[in-house]
């Protein structure tokens, strides 16, 4: 196996900006609360997590009300038993 040389720098890791985004869409949303996008429309369903808004032709969901649901789900030892509709 060849050995690196000394002479070689290692490369800086890429730097990336990202915007703070308010909005996300489905995809991102379950991710960003840690589920399935098949069980965040459960959750969105029942009424756990908030319903989307529309802005065109796209669906996006708002991170603070995100938020907001997140807090309002009980925990294992049954902290909260508020849903969505709670808050609004």
């Amino acid at each position: 196996m060849p050995r690196a040389s000394a002479e070689v720098e290692a490369l800086p890791a890429p730097r990336i900006e990202i915007s703070p985004r308010r909005g996300l869409r489905r995809e991102e949303a379950a991710r960003y609360i840690g589920v399935s996008p098949s069980k965040f429309d459960e959750m969105v369903r029942d009424g756990r997590m908030p319903k989307p808004k529309r802005i065109d032709g796209c669906v996006v969901w708002d991170l603070r009300r995100l938020d907001m649901a997140w807090d309002a789900l009980a925990s294992d030892d049954g902290d909260s038993d508020s849903t969505w509709a709670d808050f609004r």
